[in-house]
């Protein structure tokens, strides 16, 4: 796209004014009812990466790694994938089992005859601390049965070592269990059902014969870096600025830049980064895929002249109960109703699901996306048919 007229830079949302001296901080700050960004945190979380930035580029091709997969992709014109994220199912893996059932049924061949090709994780893989020993049980076993390859980006609980309540103290650094079972560079046999990914690095981009998946790690309270204009969103430009203009274009980070749900919001300085990379690079997105919010929600985005969307996936398991599933926004007795327009002039919320686990599977052809979320309830079957859909040019 040669001409992109979205260059200006948003502020980011201002912190509440910290307490005077002395006195004590209560609560956090309310957003006001429909505005999908929160503030931002006066003392956020982040802990470094501690595995060193490899030499050389940070992508991985699927004529590598999967080639049969790719070579049918090619051959029929098609790639369909499935995405979610917050699938750790360490309250209990029914729900995720649940979830990994409905997405199994509708692969007979990955990459052929439309079945999906691979699954692409949007983070929060094992809870509460991504803990190596946790991921037979919370990964690989509740996706024993998934006939295709698993991709993934990490998300806060993949690389937090805060010790909660009656947790073990947490014998591994940040993001350990995550590297070896998503950035092995020897593969090897983790589980009897599947092999460890030779993922790059924590964040990398995953090139496809008709997209380009761009996935981010957004740390622990939501930011690409320590600090403004930082590496990762240096790296995200370029990827942006270089990704082929012939494809599909995805960019994939666990903190969603927007959300009406009660309690977290959208993250500013996940926005903001995007934002300052779409406006660097001149390249727009064809879709923004995130997860963190236990539940589904579809904005849509003008950003000069298109309608890009920004989903949120949350509910991929670890949210067990409909207790525990994120509710959206209410002003006293208010409730949000589709299409929403948000505080944000730019912004449409166009539908949500806050009761219901569930996926989405995405076609990517030459010319257009289709994002399709199929719910899959905690009493009674699927129906196996889309609860919302929404298709997009990619020209």
């Amino acid at each position: 796209m040669a001409n992109v007229k979205f260059i200006h830079r948003q502020k980011p949302v201002p912190a509440p004014a910290p307490p005077p001296a002395g006195s004590n901080r209560v609560g956090k700050q309310r957003r006001a009812f429909g505005d999908p960004v929160a503030f931002l945190k006066s003392h956020p979380h982040f802990e470094a990466i501690p595995f060193p930035l490899p030499q050389g580029s940070l992508a991985l091709s699927l004529d590598t790694v999967l080639p049969d997969v790719s070579a049918a992709v090619k051959k029929e014109k098609k790639l369909v994938f499935h995405t979610v994220g917050d699938t750790g199912g360490i309250n209990g893996t029914e729900a995720q089992d649940a979830v990994a059932q409905e997405m199994e049924q509708q692969i007979q061949n990955p990459g052929v005859n439309g079945s999906p090709a691979f699954f692409y994780h949007l983070g929060d893989v094992v809870y509460f601390n991504g803990i190596s020993t946790d991921y037979p049980s919370q990964f690989y076993d509740p996706y024993q049965f998934y006939p295709a390859t698993i991709f993934a980006i990490a998300g806060n609980h993949d690389g937090d070592t805060h010790v909660r309540q009656n947790d073990p103290t947490d014998p591994e650094p940040s993001l350990t269990g995550f590297h070896r079972n998503f950035c092995d560079s020897a593969p090897h046999h983790a589980s009897p059902y599947r092999d460890t990914m030779t993922q790059p690095y924590i964040y990398w981009t995953l090139d496809t014969p008709l997209a380009t998946f761009v996935g981010l790690y957004s740390n622990i309270d939501g930011s690409l870096d320590a600090h403004d204009k930082g590496p990762q969103e240096a790296w995200l430009t370029e990827q942006l600025k270089s990704a082929s203009t012939s494809k599909a274009l995805v960019v994939a980070v666990h903190h969603s830049p927007y959300s009406l749900d009660e309690f977290h919001g959208g993250y500013p300085e996940i926005l903001q980064s995007l934002d300052n990379s779409i406006a660097d690079s001149k390249r727009i997105p064809d879709i923004v895929l995130s997860g963190h919010v236990h539940n589904y929600q579809r904005f849509s985005r003008k950003i000069s002249g298109r309608e890009i969307p920004y989903i949120i996936a949350g509910a991929g398991g670890y949210a067990h109960t409909l207790r525990a599933m994120h509710r959206m926004q209410t002003n006293n007795g208010r409730q949000i109703h589709t299409p929403f327009k948000t505080t944000h002039s730019d912004l449409m919320l166009m539908k949500f699901n806050q009761t219901d686990p569930g996926f989405l599977r995405i076609t990517v052809t030459a010319n257009d996306l289709t994002a399709d979320y199929f719910t899959v309830p905690f009493t009674g079957p699927a129906d196996g048919n889309p609860f919302d859909s929404v298709t997009v040019s990619i020209k």
